[in-house]
């Protein structure tokens, strides 16, 4: 039968070293707490327990601690047990001070993340609840690299139904956010020969980053009135596209233009990467569906929950081509690299219809900020332009040729985080650059939102 002792209590590492137990057990603990391994507050195991691990006396460990109380290293008192006394620590000698934390903007309209204070709690507790109660045992393993399969049939059920895509849940990958996606897709493409990615004139860096990390060469697409063109695509294995909603730009591929891109796949045996980072999120006009939908043969299909919930769950997904599937998840590697706990509680919450809630009642609160910004721009700042409001996250705000610098200046001055056009640009880009801000009115929680609702009319020309 196991000692009481080896179940009870807290780990501590430490090492005695020195002439006798009783000082090199004081020296240990004394230089851990002064090197700040042992942070003030620390509670320390009971004297049985640390006796036990170390395979010492008791009365040894107790005259130790005894001790660095003495000293004014440590607190003793009763129910409470022995804890790390507060002081300054004071870091050894040659260590590298520690940067100070920026401070946060007071107001943050930068594009990118949903209003995280409205993240469903309540729900996805009730959710992770249900799911991990009816989960196997073996839902706990390593798991299939493709993830697990509550998941990829819950998202094909759902993607065939709200986003027009031809899924089957053998040819789903869950991710560990857009981001991965991507460079799994890189590595895979670059491996199958590929040399070139064609990517829109204005689109995210940090995207092209990852195409560049897999030693993949990228073009920008020229971009007109009517939108992003691919139709020039320089010999480009592949095209990556935002097509239900271009960000930054805010305009939908053209449909035109999405019957040539496809067109184009067909014929050359290409490849198009479709990122439908916010295709849940429409309001003044019928959804655009899925590019997908046209050639599930030639087109990826990359979907995410960060927009819709939280990118802190770091949950997205792919639809691949028949012949894709298989190398992406050998990408990926032998096991899921995904939580499996957090899969098991998306597919609850969508078979629950619990997420189709939770977009309906987001979305008509998004919508509700989306005019409120687009009211008080064109009352107070009529020299800037309000464009790409028809879906998702975000507006474009044309300004005047040459003020842009200026306005973001202007933002940083009412402790307003924004993002200028600029910022988005492909370095090689043809197209005359743009002065305009890039406003994502998601972010703010509900409290901030006048606020920042205000600091940006007062950053803008009037």
């Amino acid at each position: 039968m196991a000692e009481p002792w080896a179940t009870l209590g807290i780990d501590l590492h430490v090492e005695p070293a020195g002439p006798g137990l009783r000082r090199g057990l004081t020296n240990a603990l004394r230089d851990a707490v002064r090197s700040g391994r042992l942070a003030p507050g620390t509670r320390l195991p009971s004297s049985r327990a640390l006796a036990a691990d170390l395979g010492i006396a008791r009365n040894t460990v107790a005259d130790a601690y005894a001790d660095l109380v003495a000293e004014g290293w440590l607190t003793a008192r009763q129910g409470s047990g022995t804890r790390v006394a507060g002081r300054t620590v004071v870091p050894p000698s040659g260590t590298a001070p520690r940067p100070r934390a920026r401070s946060r903007p007071a107001y943050d309209l930068r594009p990118g993340s949903p209003d995280l204070a409205s993240f469903p709690r309540a729900e996805w507790l009730r959710a992770a609840r249900r799911a991990l109660a009816t989960a196997p045992y073996h839902a706990l393993d390593y798991g299939d690299p493709r993830g697990r399969p509550e998941l990829r049939s819950a998202l094909a059920g759902y993607l065939s139904r709200a986003r027009g895509v031809r899924a089957d849940p053998e040819r789903i990958v869950v991710c560990a956010g857009f981001a991965h996606g991507l460079r799994l897709l890189g590595t895979v493409l670059r491996s199958g020969g590929a040399r070139t990615v064609a990517v829109e004139s204005y689109g995210l860096d940090v995207h092209r980053a990852l195409l560049d990390a897999a030693g993949l060469d990228t073009v920008p697409l020229p971009f007109d009135r009517r939108g992003t063109d691919p139709g020039e695509r320089a010999g480009a294995d592949a095209v990556l596209l935002t097509p239900a909603h271009q960000f930054p730009m805010g305009v939908p591929l053209h449909r035109d233009r999405r019957a040539a891109v496809v067109d184009w796949a067909r014929r050359t045996g290409g490849l198009v990467l479709e990122d439908d980072y916010d295709g849940e999120f429409r309001y003044d006009r019928q959804p655009v569906g899925a590019l997908q939908g046209l050639d599930p043969d030639r087109v990826v299909y990359l979907g995410t929950a960060s927009k819709s919930l939280a990118p802190g769950l770091r949950l997205a997904w792919m639809v691949l081509p028949p012949g894709l599937a298989a190398r992406v998840a050998d990408a990926k590697g032998g096991v899921d690299t995904c939580g499996a706990l957090d899969q098991l509680t998306l597919a609850e919450f969508l078979t629950s219809g619990a997420y189709d809630r939770h977009v309906r009642a987001t979305r008509l609160r998004y919508r509700r900020r989306r005019d409120a910004l687009v009211a008080a721009v064109t009352a107070r700042a009529p020299e800037a332009r309000v464009t790409g409001i028809a879906a998702g996250l975000h507006v474009l705000l044309r300004l005047p040729p040459g003020t842009e610098r200026t306005v973001v200046q202007a933002a940083h001055w009412q402790d307003l985080a924004v993002h200028g056009l600029t910022r988005y640009r492909h370095t090689d880009a043809l197209a005359e650059p743009l002065d305009a801000l890039v406003v994502g009115y998601g972010t703010p929680p509900d409290h901030a939102w006048a606020g920042a609702l205000n600091a940006l009319c007062a950053a803008l020309p009037g």
